[in-house]
């Protein structure tokens, strides 16, 4: 492969997006939880509300990767109120919204998911999706320029993170109760693949290949299944973007970093000026920001941060 191929291949965005304050979205999930007040609860809510961080992203992308060609956002039957406002056309029209029941198309019968896993399980099956694009969740974000190598070189996927032991063999794990996690699902993806430990990958956009996940769970249709069958995020789930991580390292068809290149937050419990410094001062040779659970992120520092994103990316 030439560096040339590097620069002439397209290059797509996906986004995940749920707006958990839309009181249509809260019946739907009313059916399928037992305990009706758990649906209230900060911990239940946190996965579903937001704080249109969204827009941030999405300007972010079309400000730092000018390359990426067209921007997936997937949603269920809901679009972000800013692509509907006056003037958005011309700015956002690489932008095009995808409902769940486009990607479940055939599984319709496990719908309607209130899970990331599913709907990752099945991002790849976007129709007319590059063969590579890149992941992102609604809270991840590009503060400044990138290029394509950053995300794919001579055509493969630049996975950023490092290789860790699965728990059951750390001696500070055996005696604690067992969690059932993000890590624990990379984990699972890792064994799947037969791996004896793991990759693992924090919070920055996931460079992904379509084939990947394709020939993969064509030659595997119960693990794809079992993966999107869940309503809720269950402990028998993997994560599709660690699932593919790891086949890519097996196949060696990936490129491996360890500098993640972010600044990633996910308390708001400091003083306000430890996340002035935060931002203001290291976020040098930073291409990434991750900023987990917005909603829950007191006044003073979430007006604070989100007038930084505001005066970094527009």
């Amino acid at each position: 492969m030439t560096k040339n191929k590097n620069q002439n291949h397209p290059i797509d965005a996906v986004i995940l997006w749920v707006d958990g304050n839309d009181e249509q979205h809260k019946q739907k999930i009313l059916p399928y939880v037992k305990d009706k007040k758990k649906v209230a609860t900060k911990s239940f809510r946190t996965r579903f509300d937001q704080v249109n961080e969204i827009n941030f992203t999405i300007d972010s992308i079309i400000k730092f990767a000018p390359f990426v060609r067209n921007i997936f956002i997937i949603t269920d039957n809901q679009t972000p109120p800013f692509l509907t406002s006056k003037g958005s056309k011309g700015k956002y029209k690489n932008v095009s919204i995808v409902d769940h029941s486009v990607i479940f198309d055939g599984y319709a019968k496990y719908l309607p998911t209130f899970n990331c896993r599913p709907i990752e399980t099945c991002m790849y099956r976007i129709p007319n999706l590059a063969e590579h694009f890149i992941y992102f969740n609604d809270d991840f974000f590009l503060i400044d320029n990138t290029k394509p190598s950053d995300f794919f070189k001579d055509g493969l996927p630049v996975l950023r993170g490092k290789w860790l032991k699965f728990d059951e063999d750390k001696l500070t794990k055996k005696f604690k109760k067992k969690r059932f996690g993000h890590k624990a699902a990379q984990q699972k993806a890792a064994k799947l693949i037969g791996f004896k430990k793991y990759y693992n990958f924090r919070h920055t956009p996931h460079p992904l290949r379509k084939s990947t996940f394709k020939n993969y769970f064509e030659a595997n249709p119960k693990i794809f299944i079992d993966n999107i069958k869940y309503k809720f995020r269950d402990k028998n789930q993997f994560t599709p973007q660690g699932l593919a991580n790891h086949i890519e390292i097996k196949n060696n068809t990936c490129v491996l970093k360890n500098d993640l290149q972010l600044i990633y937050i996910r308390s708001y419990k400091k003083p306000l000026f430890w996340y002035k410094f935060k931002l203001n001062k290291k976020y040098n040779n930073k291409l990434f920001l991750g900023l987990q659970s917005l909603d829950l992120c007191p006044p003073e520092i979430l007006k604070f941060i989100l007038g930084w994103l505001e005066k970094r990316i527009n």
